[in-house]
């Protein structure tokens, strides 16, 4: 018997899976077994044909999860089928067959996966993994979208061998948007993985390809109330070795939404959610090594006990309070180097409380920013939906010592509202707090997305930003930003306007930088080949980009930055992707963030010296080449490569210079076992009026992490930064020494530095559920006065660290 596309079934010994020529025997009576279990046509839900309307059986079963869809339940699940290929190309059949099977208790939701992979088992690229780790498997994604809004999901995916990653999907209408990365092909928002649920999964490969069996409580989840449920459904499959997602639901890429295109599963009846009640109480502690007067000293360590509570209000609204949490890291953020220094660069929250319901405090222009709470003592939130209205809110005490006194205690009141408006549409309502003595930090902000047609949504955002010092000095200002966009799937188009008040200032937010006015266009084309073709797709696209001083945009002034980018994009059958730009660019002179750090040192007439006030090159020319490149994901590595050459902005001094610029990323997967992850950054200024080196930043990274079992890994990551700049000068101008203002308001020579930095991070963990955890780790800072000789190294700090928590679930 062969499954083709169509779920169609006939009696022989071969099979072909897909197409493509694979084949293998089994048992007559073994595909006599198979074809009883699908045997109920109205149970067969087509993707392709439109029958995307699910009922499932509900029946009282209690089955074990063990990767085997032998129970007999599985004989009367729904089954979908019928996949289409989403990208690189949509509208067409998948090349590989899918099965989804659903049923449901009264308690928990059940999904049994077949996977069919034309190639064979060895086609099958799995590994066993960390949780969040696996999407560079094969995987299957499961978009459960428990309001029926159209608009967020809950994400759960496993890899062949069950390995759970999971977060939520929320539509912002984030794509990309072409430009210095990308040509900006037209795709879906992507998941973030923030966000952990208890669920169970086990998975293994098989001659076909691989199965899974899922189950996932009901507790774990939030959905509307009422007896009757309605929730959306989408399943994604990842192909890895082709470079194929495919999807259940026959989405378009020329849509404004991907979650609008999903299926349903009607019909779910009196689901018992029962008490949701989590408590999480953690030990921490730390020993902090530094060195003192004749030796290498630790402290005493300061253990502490904390916990979190998790607690559901309603079906739809669930409570989580924290006291004396821990906040510490398991693994170290990358190193990242900053093109621009004039902007802050953002690290991503990680903290476990934080991320818990994270999704519902997603603003435009990162108005709400966790990590400004920085050690806090106790934090409490709501977070769910009421009707059509999205609610969540916070509150948190931050400890002293992140105070700008040392002695008053931060507090924290984060509150958005969210609304539905028709069938895509939403108004949202975001106020955020931080009051610290008598300074008091207030943002008031309104935004909201519209989907106009099929093609066609804008979004928009107004903020008003209130900030009073502890002098009483009140400053108040705007932010505002509107984006249009054309989600075609040849032809596309995003236009956006913001600008932000150079007094804008959020203490509870993120804001890269303050006081710019930005307006950019990107069209782009984009061609997709026939099935089989070489050439699965190719991308043109342009960039253009004007950015202006704020205060220079209100007088109708020209533009301080002025870009033009020629972007391309090819993918390959089988997964090699190829693109390049061509970066045509104007930079001016900034004066608002030069001429209150740099000054020139001149000597006067007298023999003696005198402080100038540096006034920069008005206008630099740009003239940049970008190569991207990316293999496919093989069985055991993939690679990708990024470079830059050309002219571009010296930033230290502000005149023009060569640079070079690659980033080298290596992902290997040698047994199922081990995952080793390399990255290389090279960043390089040389000036161009004389050659010498102005700039160098060197940044290898790599992260080796050994599974012992499914829930036992251990973890190395070691890094090192070097960088070296020269000695600073007037450069292309007068030629004479630059002065820097230092932490003191005092004006300085700035003289070569060089900075070599060794870090160190061993991990080892036990996770067999969320809020289950072991930690015990070490890390080690160190530096080294010349850069990777690895012959004088000198430690400057290090640490030893324990973490134990442990989920009570009723």
């Amino acid at each position: 018997m062969a499954r083709d596309q169509d779920g169609q079934a006939g009696l022989r010994n071969v099979v072909t899976w897909g197409g493509n020529g694979a084949s293998f025997r089994m048992p007559l009576a073994a595909w006599v077994l198979l074809a009883a279990t699908f045997a109920s046509d109205s149970l067969v839900h087509h993707g392709r044909r439109g029958e995307t309307a699910v009922r499932p059986p509900r029946v009282e079963s209690v089955i074990t999860v063990d990767g085997q869809l032998d129970e007999d339940v599985w004989r009367r699940a729904a089954l979908l089928t019928g996949f289409s290929q989403f990208s690189p190309q949509d509208g067409i059949a998948a090349a590989d067959s899918t099965e989804v099977l659903i049923w449901h208790s009264a308690t928990a939701i059940h999904f049994g996966i077949r996977a069919y992979e034309a190639h064979g088992s060895s086609a099958v690229i799995a590994t066993l993994a960390d949780r969040d780790r696996i999407l560079a498997d094969d995987h299957i994604q499961l978009l459960l979208g428990t309001f029926n809004d159209g608009r967020q999901a809950t994400m759960l995916a496993v890899n062949p061998l069950g390995i759970q990653a999971d977060g939520s999907l929320v539509e912002q209408g984030n794509r990309a948007s072409g430009g210095f990365l990308s040509s900006g092909t037209a795709g879906r928002e992507i998941a973030d993985l923030s966000q952990d649920y208890v669920f169970q999964s086990k998975g293994r490969v098989t001659p076909f390809g691989y199965e899974v069996e899922i189950r996932v409580p009901f507790k774990s989840l939030r959905f509307q109330p009422g007896v009757e449920q309605t929730w959306g459904l989408n399943v994604v499959r990842r192909v890895q070795h082709a470079n194929h997602e495919d999807s259940w639901v026959p989405a378009e890429r020329g849509r404004a939404s991907f979650l609008a295109q999903s299926g349903t599963l009607v019909g779910l009846r009196e689901l018992r959610r029962g008490l949701v009640l989590d408590v999480t109480p953690e030990l921490t502690d730390r020993w902090d090594g530094a060195p003192q007067a004749a030796r290498w000293g630790y402290g005493t360590g300061r253990g502490q006990v904390g916990g979190n509570v998790r607690m559901g209000l309603t079906n739809n609204l669930t409570f989580n309070a924290t006291l004396n949490p821990d906040f510490s890291q398991v693994e170290a953020d990358a190193g990242q180097v900053n093109f621009d220094p004039r902007r802050q660069i953002l690290i991503p929250e990680r903290r476990p409380f934080f991320i818990d319901g994270i999704e519902q405090f997603q603003t435009p222009n990162g108005l709400v920013y966790t990590r400004r709470i920085v050690r806090p003592e106790g934090a409490a939130k709501v977070a769910g939906k009421i009707g059509g209205t999205n609610v969540a809110f916070l509150s948190a005490m931050d400890d002293p010592t992140s105070s700008r006194s040392g002695s008053d205690r931060p507090t924290f009141q984060i509150l958005r509202l969210a609304r539905d408006l028709g069938t895509q549409s939403r108004l949202a309502l975001t106020y955020t707090q931080r009051a610290e003595g008598e300074a008091v930090n207030r943002v008031m902000s309104v935004d909201g997305r519209a989907v106009l047609t099929p093609l066609w949504s804008a979004t928009g955002q107004l903020a008003l930003a209130s900030d009073r010092a502890s002098t009483g000095e009140v400053t108040t200002s705007p932010l505002l930003q509107v984006t249009g966009a054309r989600d075609g799937r040849a032809f596309g188009l995003r236009s956006s306007f913001r600008a932000v008040s150079p007094r804008f200032i959020t203490r509870s937010g993120f804001i890269s930088r303050a006081g710019e006015t930005q307006a950019t266009l990107s069209p782009r084309l984009t061609w997709f080949g026939g099935r089989g073709a070489r050439v699965e797709s190719a991308t043109a696209g342009v960039l253009l980009d004007a950015l202006w001083n704020y205060d220079r945009f209100l007088q109708r002034g020209d533009a301080r930055d002025k870009k033009f980018h020629l972007n391309g994009d090819l993918t390959f059958r089988g997964g090699w992707t190829v693109g390049g730009s061509l970066l045509l660019e104007t930079f001016g002179y900034d004066p608002t963030y030069y001429a209150p750090r740099y000054r020139i040192d001149a000597p006067n007439t007298t023999g003696g010296r005198d402080t100038l006030p540096f006034v920069g090159t008005p206008r630099l020319p740009n003239r940049d080449y970008v190569l991207r490149l990316g293999t496919p994901r093989y069985p055991r590595w993939q690679a990708s490569a990024f470079f830059v050459r050309g002219i571009d902005e010296n930033f230290f001094e502000w005149s023009s210079a060569h640079i070079w610029y690659a980033q080298l990323t290596i992902n290997a997967r040698p047994t199922e076992r081990l995952r080793i992850d390399g990255t290389y950054q090279l960043q390089e200024y040389v000036r161009v009026s004389d050659g010498s080196l102005v700039g160098l930043v060197r940044n290898p990274r790599l992260k080796v992490e050994y599974q012992l079992s499914r829930f036992l890994f251990v973890r190395g990551i070691g890094e090192y930064f070097a960088d070296f700049t020269d000695a600073l000068r007037d450069d292309g101008r007068t030629g004479y020494p630059l002065l820097l203002r230092n932490a003191a308001g005092l004006f300085t020579r700035a003289e070569s530095t060089t900075r070599n930095s060794l870090r160190g991070d061993l991990l080892v963990a036990y996770t067999p559920v969320p809020g289950t955890v072991v930690y015990v780790g070490y890390g080690s800072r160190l530096t080294e006065p010349k850069s990777f000789h690895l012959a004088r190294v000198i430690r400057e700090q290090d640490v030893f660290f324990l973490k134990a928590s442990y989920l009570f679930r009723r």
